[in-house]
């Protein structure tokens, strides 16, 4: 009798056991709940990260980047990107969006910088008072406020206003001409050497033909 009284509570022990080690390995309630949470959020965020992808691959082309752009890294791709993009938004041309790269090319070569020419050479306003010039497109405090002329997208924009403003006529003008009278500079050609490589650019990061007007 003792000897089946011991085989009984193994028994009953190893099935406590059993049923013990069972419900370990079972998932609570909390534990369901936050697998199906991150399954959702993990369904959620592919298609966001394939868009992602996609428009980094489509305006930063480092790897097929034709020879002409190449001399331009992916931050100066990324803010030519951001000003073409601000012109279609606008619902402007091709060549409208080349002639702004090229402006932000001839003003900054595509850096988004803080200081301008008073900084780096002293240049002062025809009435002698210090330049104030910042940002892609060297713009000065009439421009817009500083937030906006060191934002690339806001800073496309206001020279976009003032070119279509300034320049009805721009489809017959040159485009360093164009940017000119946009910027009112001092030299009129001084955008022209940059004019090959902003179509270069735009029709590399969009794929649209920017025509033969030049």
């Amino acid at each position: 009798m003792a000897r089946a009284a011991s085989t009984s509570a193994r028994a009953r022990s190893h099935t406590r056991a059993g049923t013990r080690t069972r419900t370990r390995h079972r998932p609570s309630q909390r534990q369901r709940r936050r697998r199906i949470v991150a399954a959702a959020l993990a369904i959620a965020v592919m298609p966001i990260l394939a868009v992602t992808l996609i428009a980094v691959n489509a305006y930063i082309a480092t790897t097929t980047a034709p020879p002409a752009i190449e001399k331009w890294d992916d931050q100066q791709r990324a803010n030519a990107a951001l000003i073409i993009a601000a012109g279609r938004d606008l619902g402007l041309s091709p060549r409208d969006q080349a002639i702004a790269v090229m402006t932000a090319m001839g003003e900054s070569s595509l850096r988004n910088i803080d200081y301008g020419d008073w900084e780096t050479s002293g240049v002062t306003n025809p009435d002698g008072s210090r330049t104030t010039s910042i940002g892609l497109f060297q713009q000065q405090d009439a421009w817009g406020t500083r937030d906006q002329r060191l934002d690339p997208y806001a800073a496309a924009t206001l020279f976009y206003r003032a070119m279509t403003a300034r320049v009805p006529d721009r489809d017959q003008r040159a485009p360093t001409t164009v940017a000119h009278l946009t910027q009112i500079n001092r030299n009129p050609d001084h955008y022209a050497r940059y004019w090959e490589d902003a179509v270069v650019m735009l029709e590399s990061l969009t794929g649209e033909d920017v025509g033969s007007s030049g």
